[in-house]
């Protein structure tokens, strides 16, 4: 294991450092990846971001993304450069099943593992770990590991402020979440102070939809939304055709969920998509609803208490029959 100051020492001078997030990066994920890629690249470190997988074009504008790998598109020179680091940043995730096929690379690997994350119950393969469940976002860790552990709070320049902003902006639903603290809105004070232009990064992110992607948007509201009122939940299910169907592209089904939850009555929200040979949930709920619990106990999968995933190898209608009859057990919550 490492301690603060075996890390410190470690960065004091040029290393080659790996960054990596969880397949299927959100805004989160690569805006805390590449705020700290803005970092480290100020004090001469040869780092590299490797995303698993691809991720919406809506992120590509971030400052460094043009230096971003993609696993899935380049496994020889990433798995070179996962054997080759002296140090790998594993940043909002917690298990290294989350990266995928990169999870054994990283797993073999000698680089020292330093884990930045938010998520419950993490795996133990760190050998450093900068965690805690109470955070908003791990952007908001990155700020208070570069500011508060590492004491560089100068090198929060206007790069590492418009990914880090991005990050905490993305994952607290644009600062609406309970964990959204006073503490969270300093940071972000800070962080436009440091030249992220919060408007135009809320632009890049949330109006720049395609015509498909609204399209799609009004075929789930309209033909795929399920009211139970009896249980206050919404269900949108959506077949593997429809997908196919709107031309459904990564980040298009990002915050669907959303608008299920929006609905006055609605406690707990459920987006439930056929892709592939798998069938994924995300859950969002309100309150002291536990819908992580719902995605740990029966989907395998976990999360925070108001946003949480899941998976499953059933049939699209089978997996919602399973959601619907889990309903019953938590009816007095749903109800309060």
């Amino acid at each position: 294991m490492l301690d603060l100051a075996a890390l410190k020492e470690l960065l004091a001078s040029p290393q080659k450092i790996v960054i990596t997030t969880h397949h299927k990066p959100d805004g989160d994920a690569m805006g805390s990846s590449l705020g700290l890629y803005n970092y480290l690249i100020q004090q001469g470190h040869h780092a590299r971001v490797i995303a698993p997988t691809d991720y919406p074009d809506f992120l590509s504008w971030l400052p460094g993304n043009e230096d971003v790998i993609i696993y899935t598109e380049q496994p020889g020179q990433s798995a070179a450069l996962i054997a080759d680091a002296a140090l790998i940043f594993c940043l909002d995730f917690n298990a290294l099943s989350r990266i995928n096929e990169m999870g054994a690379l990283v797993g073999e690997s000698k680089a020292y593992k330093i884990m930045i994350d938010h998520h419950l119950e993490p795996q133990d393969f760190d050998d450093y770990r900068h965690w805690n469940i109470n955070a908003c976002a791990t952007a908001q860790l990155i700020y208070d590991f570069i500011v508060n552990e590492l004491q560089h709070k100068e090198l929060i320049n206007k790069d590492v402020a418009t990914c880090l902003y991005t990050g905490i902006m993305t994952d607290s639903a644009s600062f609406r979440l309970p964990n959204t603290t006073s503490a969270v809105h300093r940071i972000v004070a800070e962080l436009i102070d440091a030249g992220a232009v919060n408007w135009r990064i809320h632009e890049l992110v949330y109006n720049s939809a395609t015509e498909g992607r609204l399209r799609f948007l009004g075929h789930c509201l309209a033909n795929c939304l399920e009211v139970l009122p009896e249980y206050n939940t919404a269900i949108i299910a959506v077949k593997h055709e429809d997908l196919e169907k709107f031309d459904v592209e990564t980040g298009d089904t990002e915050g669907i969920v959303n608008y299920a939850l929006s609905m006055a009555s609605i406690k707990l929200a459920a987006f439930i998509v056929a892709r592939g040979d798998k069938v994924k949930l995300s859950l969002r709920s309100k309150g002291e609803f536990p819908a992580n619990e719902i995605c740990k106990k029966y989907f395998s999968g976990g999360g925070h208490r108001n946003a949480a995933g899941g998976v499953s190898s059933h049939s699209l209608e089978q997996v919602v029959q399973e959601f619907k009859l889990i309903l019953p057990e938590y009816k007095k919550l749903l109800l309060q």
